[in-house]
């Protein structure tokens, strides 16, 4: 591998450093800038607007952290700047106002949700080539990556400097894999689309390791190795033990190695 990706090896705040208890939202402004007042690299989710901007949010609908209801895909940049927040005065970001606000101090991962439209390619490569655009003069280290590997592919054919990466678990659970047969769900928890996308990391769920797919990733291919949601000690315990770094939420890490 050509890419340098020792910036990958410290903690990253999950959705940034969000905290209920402060009124401090997942995937905000404030969420980000208190990942940065701690000086933690963070990761964010990312979906597109109905013109095409891309936006920092998790969800495909709006009810659970919005007054609003309906998905985000059906609305506009102006639309969505105006949707009002639960519990918070941020609004929701665009992927250019998160550069903006982070300007290349912490490292970011950036991950990019799906709507698992596999025979919607054009729509696939409109939503990368937004990100690659907005991205395109970005000064600091970043990462893409994604539990969708034609989105992954995408960027490997697109953008291949890009860091890239795939994200992945067991898929057991069908409220949040309905949408995907029992063989795509295999493919995905055996990372099985690892040559066609040629990711240059992975990010694997804390709670289905140790796994051996990751583990001939990291060990075979020499692919670092992320894990994700890491929230108590005990998980801190076998991130250190199995992986390079991890996505945390809920708690304050420590940095000393």
């Amino acid at each position: 591998m050509n890419k340098d990706l020792a910036w990958m090896s410290k903690p990253f705040a999950h959705r940034g450093l969000h905290d209920a208890r402060q009124n401090i939202v997942e995937n905000t402004r404030s969420s980000v800038q208190a990942a940065l007042d701690h000086q933690f690299g963070f990761e964010v989710d990312l979906r597109a607007a109905s013109c095409g901007t891309i936006m920092v949010f998790h969800d495909e609908h709006l009810e659970r952290l919005t007054l609003a209801t309906g998905r985000v895909s059906d609305n506009n940049l102006a639309q969505l700047q105006k949707i009002q927040f639960r519990d918070t005065s941020d609004k929701m970001m665009s992927l250019q106002n998160l550069l903006d606000l982070n300007n290349g101090r912490v490292p970011m991962l950036l991950e990019i949700k799906s709507d698992w439209q596999f025979d919607d390619k054009p729509a696939l490569h409109r939503c990368v080539s937004a990100i690659i655009k907005t991205l395109e003069h970005y000064k600091g280290d970043f990462a893409v990556m994604s539990f969708d590997p034609l989105l992954i592919r995408a960027f490997r054919d697109l953008a291949p400097a890009i860091p890239r990466g795939l994200v992945a678990e067991q898929f057991e659970n069908l409220k949040h894999w309905h949408q995907l047969s029992w063989l795509e769900r295999l493919r995905l928890r055996f990372l099985l689309s690892f040559p066609r996308s040629r990711p240059d990391f992975i990010a694997y769920d804390i709670n289905a390791l140790p796994a051996i797919a990751p583990m001939i990733a990291r060990f075979l291919f020499k692919r670092p190795l992320l894990t994700w949601t890491v929230r108590t000690s005990q998980q801190q315990v076998r991130a250190k033990k199995y992986c390079d770094a991890m996505i945390f939420e809920g708690f304050i890490p420590s940095t000393k190695k």
